[in-house]
């Protein structure tokens, strides 16, 4: 039972990433839009999304780890996922391009990595 447990929140951990990824490489085509004056809703919509993936990787992750009996940082970098994408909003919301670009590619890099950490052959249990 425990076993299967472990299984089922690994896998929900994993399809967490996996929406999360998807919604900030979505981010990153509406802001390549933006370049040619277009895909200003878009981007703006899609902020949203980014924080309801976030949410559901941080939840996920706080899933393996408490009940699930996972290691305990993949919940703390879906939080930093979650947090940092309220700081992105907040940033571009604002018009501070110099934070909201590079944090947008720190988003996208620590959700790649996540990504590639969660269906590595080495990881039997999150």
């Amino acid at each position: 039972m425990v076993t299967q447990q472990r299984g089922g929140l690994s896998t929900a951990f994993r399809v967490a990433i996996v929406v999360n990824a998807l919604a900030v490489l979505a981010q990153a085509v509406t802001a390549g839009q933006l370049l040619s004056g277009a895909g200003t809703a878009a981007h703006g919509m899609g902020a949203g999304v980014v924080h309801v993936a976030g949410l559901l990787l941080a939840v996920t992750g706080v899933l393996a780890w408490r009940p699930g009996g996972g290691a305990g940082w993949p919940a703390l970098a879906g939080l930093a996922v979650l947090l940092l994408g309220f700081g992105q909003s907040m940033t571009g919301g604002s018009g501070a391009t110099a934070v909201h670009v590079p944090l947008g590619v720190s988003i996208f890099g620590l959700s790649v990595w996540l990504l590639v950490w969660s269906f590595s052959p080495r990881v039997s249990r999150i």
